[in-house]
């Protein structure tokens, strides 16, 4: 919920109660002095500077781009320096007069400023051709620069940076697990704790998605499919997330909260591709064989324990269930080689369990963006078991048809067992 948003909430509530005669207005008065005030925000005279800087930027580069092979060597590498000191001296002016908005955009731009200078160094000088090395140096400033300046559009271009470099070196050496973009990642993760920041935290979520994405696509592995490696990494996020959320500190609650948030989505979307890439929708291994790597288990498997923690420290119901559904779908990995000879009706039904299991999780721990993937999940899953070439149709609609029986059933059940008062 957006700060301003809530305020004005809170304040049409506050009068309301004052007006109903359930709180004095004395208690009125204090909880609105008790509030911090609100952050400067965006206004329009900030979103026309924005666009100024940007315009004068680009034809600053467009003029030295025209005249890049008149410009002698030195002159560039100072030209390049120069945007740096300028675009760091007017963030450092734009932080010391409270325009935060600015000062970020500022630093974002010299880290900006400091890959390109890397590149063209590298062709002035015709240094070495490690262009995956450029990305971690480019990677390392910017980090350096978010670290010092507070900036998260700097850490918006080092974690974009990192990608690129974790990604080429995956494609490079597919055959080796690239485990020094952890090292980054959790650099990143750290910042984004220190901050207390929700941008920030949504950063270091999607950063962490293209590595299992490369990993999962380019590990050599007879009849690995990409989807039951991306199933470990959604569990691990989503239950790493949920073990976060769980300790009691308002840094790692937001921060835990962001990444189970994306954990949930991953998982809903692995549902999805388990189905539509292992039942011939679309094939990407052509082997028969199914085994995972052990490296992979071993994160999916911490994922179910870490939600399973999770629930024990908070003593909600709706964890227990998203660790079920955690493990649902990690259960259908090995379900579908057990069903070579026809369908794989078990791993159906456990990856229909699973979203179900979300949706409710959701429901009972009154968080939307899990309920929101769980529905896209089910609608996934469903559409891809009708639609699978594999099989026959008529026997999935009479699948279909049972699931939902059984479902009906349940929801029969579960309404009468429950309390008046929660249906």
């Amino acid at each position: 919920m957006f700060d301003k948003t809530y305020r004005q909430r809170l304040e049409a509530d506050l009068a309301q109660w004052e007006a109903d005669g359930v709180i004095a207005p004395a208690a009125a008065a204090s909880i609105r002095h008790a509030l911090p005030p609100l952050s400067p925000g965006i206004n329009i005279a900030v979103i026309v500077a924005i666009v100024g800087g940007l315009l004068i930027a680009a034809a600053f580069l467009a003029f030295v781009a025209a005249h890049w092979t008149e410009i002698a060597r030195l002159l560039r590498f100072a030209i390049l320096l120069a945007g740096m000191v300028v675009a760091g001296g007017l963030g450092a002016w734009f932080a010391a007069s409270g325009r935060i908005v600015l000062a970020d955009l500022c630093a974002s731009i010299g880290a900006i400023i400091f890959g390109a200078g890397i590149a063209l160094v590298g062709q002035m000088y015709h240094l070495g051709d490690d262009f995956a090395g450029g990305m971690l140096l480019w990677s390392i400033g910017a980090f350096a620069a978010a670290l010092l300046t507070g900036s998260r559009g700097a850490l918006a271009v080092g974690l974009a940076a990192a990608c690129i470099w974790t990604c080429m070196r995956v494609y490079d050496a597919p055959d080796a697990l690239h485990l020094q973009f952890a090292v980054v990642w959790l650099i990143a993760a750290a910042l984004a704790l220190a901050w207390n920041s929700r941008v920030a935290a949504h950063l270091v979520a999607i950063a962490v998605l293209p590595w299992w994405i490369a990993t999962s696509l380019r590990f050599d592995f007879e009849g690995v499919q990409p989807s039951f490696v991306l199933a470990n990494g959604a569990a691990l996020l989503f239950g790493a997330g949920l073990a976060i959320a769980a300790v009691p500190s308002p840094r790692a609650r937001g921060l835990g909260s962001v990444l189970a948030i994306y954990g949930a989505f991953a998982l809903a979307v692995v549902a999805f591709l388990e189905v539509t890439t292992v039942d011939d929708l679309f094939r990407l291994r052509t082997s028969t064989t199914a085994a995972q790597p052990s490296w992979a288990i071993m994160c999916g498997v911490p994922g179910v324990v870490l939600a399973l923690a999770s629930a024990g420290v908070t003593r909600r119901l709706g964890e227990i269930l998203a660790a079920c559904a955690i493990a649902l779908v990690l259960i259908a990995a090995p379900v579908w080689p057990a069903s070579a000879a026809g369908e794989p009706w078990f791993a159906y039904a456990a990856l229909l369990c699973a979203m179900l299991c979300l949706v409710v999780s959701g429901v009972l721990d009154d968080v939307r963006p899990r309920i929101v993937a769980g529905w896209l999940g089910i609608a996934g899953v469903i559409a891809a078991i009708t639609w699978a070439v594999k099989g026959s149709l008529l026997r999935r609609s009479a699948f279909l048809a049972v699931a939902g029986v059984v479902a009906v059933v349940f929801a029969t059940a579960l309404n009468r067992a429950l309390p008046r008062a929660e249906r």
